[in-house]
């Protein structure tokens, strides 16, 4: 089997010795070099055509992110960034993530021994996986241009969105079709602490509608996209005629806190045929048993098709178990979202004529 070969980036010789240490002790993956900053990067990449890299956010002369919109404008490729479990590594990597880079690995920044084996395994897997992943030129976003208002009334209806890995494009671009009065919006997106506050802040500031980290207790309300908060806890519906956000911090599902499974399985009890779920690009299998509780609930459901996936995981076995109604491409799943809210407005305008 052919080895991922991986190029190391950090302006630190004991971190570039740490993660070669680490991923080396993987026979799936072949180290080929390290550079110390972008220059040295900038030549490597061309001398050893790796098949990732990973970045780190802070280097001398130009930084990662700096660094990063020069490879997915130039030569797009595979990019996995190391940062740190602070709100300043969330920032920086929140927007390496919407410039391209396929994932990140989060160091731990205390008592690195303890958790050595455990980090090994997730480096090595998130490299492993962004050697599969398909990977687009970088292309500026704009804050959304979507109308102020819907062609339709969005009260008593909910959508329900999750996503993984490549799922802060998919998300900002889901989510700049969305008019300012949208359908109250429930997302999970996985992700650790601190990460989901600065993405929220992120897609509050792209796009129409009002974006926030989900509260225990939040009334879901039109024109309001609430985002599960990162590694805390899960993200749920629930309430009869008025709906609100609930956390839970049960165990984790597949693997995950927040699971989008879980989210799912709680919108298809308490909306059902109100909420139209959607599934995007994603590593694994959480919330392909959800989606199909809310199609067999009678949700409108939408998978993200292969060809638009960073990581077509997580919509594939959604696909495979029968949960996914519709496959469209990334594009076209925020119009699509409005179109079926649509057609359900105006179904529902003719039997009220009717009766």
């Amino acid at each position: 089997m052919k080895r991922v070969r991986v190029l190391i980036v950090d302006d630190s010789a004991t971190i570039r010795r740490l993660l070669a240490a680490v991923l080396s002790r993987d026979e799936t993956i072949e180290v080929v070099g390290g550079a110390p900053d972008a220059a040295a990067a900038r030549q490597m990449i061309k001398d050893l055509n790796p098949d990732v890299i990973t970045l780190d956010v802070e280097m001398p002369n130009m930084n990662g992110l700096e660094f990063l919109e020069k490879i997915m404008r130039l030569r797009p490729m595979p990019v996995v960034m190391v940062s740190t479990l602070t709100q300043r590594g969330a920032d920086v990597t929140v927007s390496a993530l919407e410039i391209g880079a396929v994932d990140y690995f989060a160091k731990p920044t205390d008592n690195v021994g303890a958790h050595l084996e455990e980090c090994a395994r997730e480096l090595c897997e998130k490299v492993r996986t962004a050697a599969t992943a398909r990977v687009h030129p970088f292309v500026r976003r704009e804050p959304s241009t979507a109308p102020a208002k819907a062609n339709f009334d969005p009260a008593n209806m909910v959508v329900a969105i999750g996503s993984s890995t490549g799922g802060v494009e998919a998300l900002i671009e889901v989510l700049s079709h969305f008019p300012k009065n949208c359908p109250a919006t429930v997302i999970t997106q996985h992700m650790p602490p601190h990460f989901t506050t600065s993405f929220a802040d992120r897609l509050n500031r792209l796009c129409q509608p009002s974006v926030s980290e989900a509260r225990d207790g939040a009334i879901l309300a039109p024109g309001q996209i609430y985002l599960a908060p990162g590694g805390e806890a899960h993200l749920e519906v629930h309430g009869k005629g008025v709906l609100r956000c609930r956390l839970s911090k049960t165990p984790a599902v597949n693997g995950h806190r927040p699971s989008v499974d879980v989210l799912f399985h709680s919108v298809a009890k308490v909306a059902g045929i109100g909420a139209i779920g959607a599934i995007l690009t994603g590593m694994g299998r959480d919330g392909a048993d959800g989606l199909l509780a809310m199609r067999k609930a009678g949700a409108s459901t939408l998978g993200q098709d292969e060809a638009s996936s960073v990581v077509y995981g997580m919509p594939r076995v959604a696909m495979e178990v029968g949960a996914v109604e519709k496959q469209v491409s990334l594009h076209q799943i925020g119009r699509e979202v409005l179109n079926i809210c649509e057609a359900r407005s105006q179904k529902a305008g003719r039997h009220a004529v009717t009766l």
